[in-house]
């Protein structure tokens, strides 16, 4: 008589079988998505930097170039060869990438930028791993399955990753697993999960320092969970702390010791928020005036010294905040509009400046919507949940309220909205079919 298999090796069988699973359908979709963003990258109505007006106004490029010829972080508003400015403008990690990029397929070179674009699209798909894991954990696992699915296939992750050559999707998906992680820590006391999260912060500050903004109300979240249940959390906290501050310190001794000065991660706020608050309100930002695209800036910036030239910068915002606060109020309103509805204006000028705004519009504004319905429905039913969803859509934009949004800026918050609108529209199916299976039993009730 065959011997039978005990039912917990049975259940250890079945649940290793359905993680197998689980496995291959998230490759499946990682790939899927990923040749969703190749394929269209070689589009030439993309905006994608591979043209020869574009090619060199990019600044992650031109520090790659800087770096690549010993000269080491500077010239981020021109080539290495017109401009020997030391600089604090990018934060590290997405230049030495590139300069990776650069250093195997030329500098500048049409191949070295398509490498990089292809870089960032995978990086992009890979983003529906932490996306399911994290719908999982909030959710369940049909949200996560919607959730995945629709990152795949969302309008912004491919149009972004496959047009736009820039640290964002790097931060995308650090902040997914960032938030992953905290989910985690929440129900773990181990140090080197604490530690993994602070050192996983310090490399996404060093990608792009908005992040940052979000960082202590994930520790503060997981620190509470971990109070509340009556277990140790000031040690895992400091270790995470720590293990960020330690990412984070050499970027900031470096900048001290090339400046003389203070800089905790990049100078360059002062050029940010002239570039949004001079009087100028076709668009959401003076691209013109920047020193990549104009002479005189880029001389003056050369001339004066990146320190002297930001705070130059700074200086001329202040001055015409202080003497325009009403319309500055009013500019810090349309950029909080404008980043979560897609709309600045309709003015011919500018929509001829930015043709996809009229269909971008009511997609823009029916994800901010969904997203929001997703959060009300948590908040009722997951309430921990919405405070860390709401927590993050809440703060990671402000500072671009007050100096200057780009389209781009959002796009890391993209996989959030994208489970929160899954969210939404599954707890709508789930009241719709109650529903109408209580009208199909009241109906057999009469009948009866």
């Amino acid at each position: 008589m065959p011997r039978q298999t005990s039912p917990s090796l049975q259940e250890e069988y079945c649940a290793e079988e359905r993680r197998a699973r689980i496995r291959r359908l998230l490759t499946a979709i990682v790939l899927a998505a990923l040749a969703l963003r190749l394929a269209v990258t070689p589009l030439r109505n993309f905006e994608n930097l591979m043209d020869a007006d574009h090619i060199h106004a990019w600044e992650p490029g031109n520090v790659a170039e800087a770096l690549l010829a010993g000269r080491g972080f500077g010239s981020p508003f021109a080539s290495a060869q017109v401009s020997g400015q030391p600089s604090a403008v990018m934060p590290p990690v997405y230049p030495l990438i590139v300069a990776v990029f650069f250093r195997f397929f030329g500098v500048h070179t049409a191949v070295s930028i398509f490498a990089v674009h292809a870089f960032n699209c995978l990086l992009n798909a890979l983003a529906c791993v932490p996306v399911f894991l994290m719908a999982r954990r909030s959710f369940g696992e049909r949200a996560a399955w919607w959730a995945a699915w629709a990152w795949a296939l969302s309008p912004y992750g491919i149009y972004f990753s496959a047009a736009w050559a820039w640290s964002t999707h790097l931060l995308l998906l650090c902040l997914c697993w960032l938030l992953v992680l905290a989910q985690e820590m929440e129900q773990s006391q181990a140090l080197g999960l604490w530690t993994g999260f602070g050192l996983l912060a310090g490399f996404a500050a060093l990608t792009e320092p908005s992040v940052l903004v979000v960082i202590p109300l994930l520790l503060a979240l997981a620190c509470w969970r971990l109070r509340t249940a009556g277990k140790r959390w000031l040690k895992p906290g400091a270790a995470a702390a720590l293990a960020l501050a330690g990412a984070i310190s050499p970027w900031m001794v470096r900048n001290a010791l090339v400046f003389h000065r203070f800089i905790p991660m990049r100078d360059s706020m002062g050029l940010e928020m002239w570039m949004g608050n001079n009087g100028y309100s076709l668009r959401w930002t003076s691209d013109q005036l920047h020193p990549l695209h104009d002479p005189a800036e880029l001389a003056a910036y050369n001339r004066m010294g990146e320190l002297a030239y930001m705070d130059w910068k700074a200086r001329q915002a202040k001055a015409f905040i202080r003497t325009h606060p009403a319309w500055y109020v009013w500019m810090c309103l349309r950029r909080a509009g404008y980043l979560w509805t897609g709309f600045w204006s309709l003015n011919r000028d500018y929509l001829a400046a930015e043709p996809m705004d009229p269909p971008n519009i009511p997609f823009a504004t029916a994800l901010t919507l969904l997203a929001i319905c997703g959060l009300a429905m948590a908040w009722r039913r997951r309430r921990l949940e919405a405070i860390r969803y709401g927590g993050v859509l809440l703060l990671f934009p402000v500072i671009y309220y007050f100096s200057h949004p780009e389209p781009y800026h959002l796009r890391p918050l993209d996989p959030l909205l994208v489970i929160l609108g899954c969210y939404a529209i599954l707890v709508w199916r789930e009241r719709s079919r109650a529903r109408a299976e209580m009208a199909t039993a009241a109906a057999v009730m009469q009948e009866a």
